[in-house]
């Protein structure tokens, strides 16, 4: 069964960058968030083309940034709450992705992520970890995602 992903109104700013986005690289951008808190762009990229839109050697995303002034980040597509945590916080960082359903409806996740790993997956300020609940709540309506590392 695929998830109802919920409707997401683009902004003419949104379909703006997107449309620059695909001139630019080549690639299919599903979404564009702008995360005015953190300063920066969110493409989100079709299933494959994870390459395609960063480009040989990180060309096409350094291309787009000087046109945006702005820091952009690509994160790959995925159907399901599994994959695009791991798309998000990088595949290699993280152990397990627990999903579960509350009794009022909403669903919460734990991400368990390598203890010697951790600062990286949550990134500089926590970039890392904002950036995957936003994802999250805007696609598969999760209210609360936890990052956590057990111990050994």
């Amino acid at each position: 069964m695929i998830p109802q992903v919920p409707e997401i109104k683009l902004s003419s700013d949104e379909l703006s960058l997107m449309s620059m986005f695909q001139g630019m690289t080549g690639a299919t951008a599903r979404d564009c968030v702008i995360d005015e808190k953190r300063d920066r762009v969110i493409f989100v990229v079709a299933q494959g083309q994870m390459g395609l839109a960063i480009g040989k050697e990180g060309a096409s995303v350094k291309k787009l940034e000087r046109a945006v002034r702005k820091p952009v980040e690509v994160v790959e597509w995925a159907d399901d709450i599994d994959g695009l945590v791991r798309n998000t916080l990088g595949a290699k960082f993280v152990q397990e992705v627990r999903v579960s359903e509350r009794l009022d409806g909403t669903k919460g996740v734990v991400v368990v992520v390598d203890s010697r790993k951790k600062g990286a997956v949550l990134g500089l300020g926590g970039k890392n970890a904002e950036k995957v609940r936003l994802l999250a709540r805007r696609y598969f309506e999760v209210s609360n995602l936890q990052i956590t590392s057990e111990l050994l």
